[in-house]
């Protein structure tokens, strides 16, 4: 029977605390689709996607209709290009991604996801030339995302691709120097890349899974401020209650739309992704959600034990809701994406270096975070390994999604637009750690690796 009082509170989270599914996004494999011939390829690649989502947006947009509930992103997450093109040269990538851009635009997406390469304990031949053709295929497209996974916890931290992936990106933010550098915000740096992720800019269609399935993102930053504000000056036990019994509420939601979406479709539905992911919207923060647990502002002290709480809390009472939990799952903290840490940042009260101390209890890492534009590569590859060092030796998923801003200084900002937002350029310790970077290797697995 249908309890009214859960659908009243239902239409008040949506109206009023932006409660929201932030993405469908369908996975969608591309080994079917491997061959010696460029041209062949490209066309068999377009050919999987646009007839395998050819009715995703379709089928997003009559969802909302039915059920009220905004859906933001109609998105598609790829097999890891590298491996689908492992004979083409940087050139044949770059003609890839405009291939992949046409299929976004014939599709009417927001986003493809699984430019991507698994570099952690070296390189094959199709990932070194995909990672020399990201700078250029994010210049030239405007629906790609790349990601890149230079270490795992078994692995260690492949610290050659750590020192390249600092100035692939200097290369990116040059490239895309005319709107800010965003051609940074659509690259991501990852330990522990998980195959399900519905999140740009890190989606990928992992190797384990289906041909073809349906994974979604939920999120309602939100309504977790709102029920944190209307609990009031309890103790931790009750403030953790009070979040894991909301997020038990939206992870119902997502997997409601997860299910239906699937049905419709006739793919699998895969999982749910319980991150709470903020926007630039009023109201819709994860710093204010740690202001309402008693903090005067994101960033101060306590701030790290306030996010743990959160992320805890969101895991469980969103694995209550759903048997099918997966990708990041927790809270995301993109500075650019989320009023309140822009609003931290600008006051001077979140720093980078509490940031990633934060992220060694959240969900993903240093995100949205734009940096001035003469920041040398090795010090955006130190930044790298610092993040990736918490993932390998916490056995987590972390990740660096920094914007060296081309042209602009501490003091100045960054206008990315839309969900992307705007952000102040933080300083950074001026110290070289270049001869560190330089040594070249591999970081080897922490001993806990070894578990079997």
């Amino acid at each position: 029977m249908l309890n009214t009082q859960d659908i009243l509170e239902t239409i008040k989270m949506i109206r009023e605390e932006n409660l929201d599914i932030r993405t469908v996004t369908m996975g969608i494999s591309l080994f079917d689709c491997i061959s010696d011939d460029p041209a062949r390829l490209e066309a068999k690649i377009y050919d999987k996607i646009t007839t395998s989502a050819k009715r995703l947006v379709e089928v997003a947009e009559d969802l909302e209709r039915t059920y009220g509930i905004p859906i933001v992103n109609k998105r598609i997450s790829v097999t890891p290009i590298s491996y689908v093109g492992a004979g083409l040269s940087p050139d044949g990538f770059v003609r890839l991604a405009h291939m992949l851009e046409r299929a976004a635009t014939t599709l009417g997406v927001n986003f493809i996801g699984g430019y991507s390469a698994h570099v952690q304990k070296g390189a094959i031949k199709g990932a070194e030339a995909l990672v020399e053709s990201i700078p250029q295929a994010l210049a030239e497209t405007e629906h790609i995302c790349s990601s890149v996974n230079v270490a795992t916890t078994k692995a260690g931290i492949n610290m050659d691709a750590v020192k390249r992936m600092g100035e692939i990106i200097k290369e990116t933010a040059y490239l895309t120097r005319e709107r800010d550098s965003i051609g940074c915000a659509k690259l991501v740096v990852f330990a522990n890349i998980p195959e399900d992720n519905p999140f740009m800019a890190g989606a990928v269609h992992g190797i384990g899974e289906p041909d073809t399935v349906i994974n979604v993102g939920v999120s309602g930053p939100g309504v977790v401020a709102a029920a944190i504000k209307e609990a009031g000056d309890c103790d931790f036990s009750a403030l953790a209650d009070t979040v894991k019994k909301i997020a038990f509420k939206i992870t119902r939601v997502g997997q409601l739309i997860a299910a239906e979406a699937a049905r419709r479709l006739g793919v699998p539905y895969g999982i749910v992704d319980l991150s709470l992911a903020p926007t630039p919207a009023a109201g819709d923060s994860v710093a204010e959600i740690l202001e309402n647990m008693g903090l005067e502002r994101c960033g101060t002290h306590g701030t790290t034990a306030a996010l743990a709480l959160l992320n805890d809390a969101v895991k469980k009472g969103g694995v209550m809701a759903s048997s099918h939990v997966g990708g990041l799952s927790g809270a995301f903290i993109p500075v650019s994406e989320d009023r309140g840490m822009i609003e931290a940042v600008e006051r001077g009260v979140l720093s980078l270096e509490k940031l990633e101390a934060m992220t060694a209890v959240c969900s993903v890492g240093l995100d949205m975070i734009a940096i001035p534009g003469d920041t040398p590569a090795s010090t955006i590859s130190g930044i790298i390994a610092d993040e990736i060092s918490i993932g390998v030796v916490n056995t987590k998923t972390t990740a660096v999604r920094v914007i060296p801003v081309w042209g602009k200084d501490v003091g100045e900002s960054a206008e990315f637009g839309g969900l992307l937002g705007y952000a102040p350029i933080m300083p950074l310790r001026q110290d070289s750690c270049e001869r560190f970077i330089s040594r070249g290797g591999r970081i080897p697995a922490p001993i806990h690796s070894l578990k079997n």
